[in-house]
C-alpha cells in the first residue's frame, strides 16, 4: 500500500493526513456493507444548519443498473477509473425545507460528505470525490425532483492493485500532495 500521508504544517489528527482520494480501486472485491453502513451513519451525523438535514443519497454497487447509470453520467477520465469502485455515492441537496429556501444546503451536504469520506477511511475504504458528472443527466436517471440537485459523486472500495494499473494512473497516484498554504486561504485574521 502506498504511503500518502500529508505533510502538515501543523499536527493534525491521522485520519485525515493519511485519506487521499485514489483512482485506483479493487473492481472485484465488494463493498465492505457494515463499513458503508458506517460512512452514511457518519455522513447522517454531519453538522446541519437548524438540523434541516438537506443531503439526499443515492448509494449504487458495481454491478447494479444505478452504479452503471452514474457512471454513464461522469465526465471524462473519471469513466475510466471509477466503475471498479465497489459503490458510487451521489450526493444530493434539497434547495427547500418546508418552503423555505435553504441558501446553506450545498455548504451541509459537503459537510456529510467529508464525513462520509473521513468515516469510510477509518474503516479501510478508499474514496475518491468527483465533481466531474453531469448533474442534469443524473437528475433526470433518477426522476429527482426539481428540488434535488446532485452535488458530488464519491466513488467508495477496496484500494486496488497499484503496480497493475496503467502507468498514466500509477504516476498520478504517485504523484506529490500538495495545498496552498493556510495563509492563502485566510482573507482576515486580525
Amino acid at each position: 500500500m502506498l504511503d500518502r500521508a500529508a505533510t502538515t504544517d501543523t499536527p493534525i489528527l491521522d485520519v485525515l493526513t493519511e485519506r487521499w482520494s485514489t483512482r485506483i480501486f479493487d473492481a472485484a472485491t465488494p463493498i465492505d456493507e457494515d463499513a458503508l453502513a458506517a460512512a452514511l451513519e457518519a455522513a447522517r451525523w454531519a453538522p446541519s444548519a437548524s438540523n434541516t438535514q438537506p443531503w439526499r443519497f443515492i448509494v449504487a454497487r458495481r454491478g447494479s443498473a444505478s452504479h452503471a447509470k452514474i457512471v454513464d453520467a461522469l465526465i471524462g477520465f473519471n469513466q475510466a477509473w471509477a466503475a471498479d469502485a465497489a459503490a458510487l455515492v451521489v450526493f444530493v441537496a434539497t434547495s427547500e425545507f418546508e418552503g423555505t429556501p435553504m441558501r446553506w444546503a450545498a455548504y451541509d451536504v459537503g459537510q456529510a460528505a467529508a464525513h462520509f469520506t473521513v468515516q469510510a477511511h477509518a474503516a479501510g475504504l478508499a474514496t475518491h470525490q468527483m465533481g466531474g458528472f453531469d448533474a442534469d443527466d443524473l437528475a433526470a436517471s433518477f426522476s429527482l425532483a426539481p428540488d434535488l440537485r446532485p452535488l458530488t459523486v464519491t466513488a467508495v472500495g477496496t484500494l486496488g492493485d497499484f503496480a497493475s494499473a496503467p502507468e498514466q494512473m500509477r504516476e498520478r497516484e504517485s504523484a506529490p500532495r500538495t495545498r496552498r498554504p493556510v495563509g492563502d486561504s485566510v482573507l482576515i485574521d486580525d
